[in-house]
């Protein structure tokens, strides 16, 4: 499995499950997971990015997960050493996904227009 939902960010929205190509997240005991059998990474579909990820109004919520043990146990203990020094408001990182996020759209569709032309 490529990525997983980490249960202590997400807000149960339910975005994931609407827009896996592969329906791979599932929802068990009130807690989302992703089946890593159908989990395909969106790889061979039409999108470029996983959805799970890309549709997540955290930006924190669907994260990689390392193939290796200890590449696994320092990204997590480095996550959660960030979240204890981190004073960064919650609003201010969503305001920072949803910016980036859309100018990548902006600089996709602009180069889709300059195509065209």
């Amino acid at each position: 499995m490529a990525y997983k939902i980490l249960t202590s960010q997400c807000i149960s929205c339910n975005l994931c499950l609407t827009v896996c190509p592969t329906n791979a997240v599932k929802v068990v005991d009130g807690q989302h997971w992703i089946d890593p059998e159908l989990c395909t990474n969106c790889i061979g579909s039409i999108y470029t990015v996983p959805q799970c990820k890309a549709g997540c109004p955290t930006c924190d919520g669907c994260v990689k997960q390392p193939s290796d043990y200890w590449e696994g146990w320092f990204a997590d203990y480095n996550r959660v050493v960030a979240k204890l020094t981190n004073k960064q408001d919650y609003w201010e990182r969503w305001f920072n996904c949803y910016s980036q996020k859309y100018s990548e759209q902006l600089q996709k569709r602009q180069s889709q227009i300059i195509r065209n032309s």
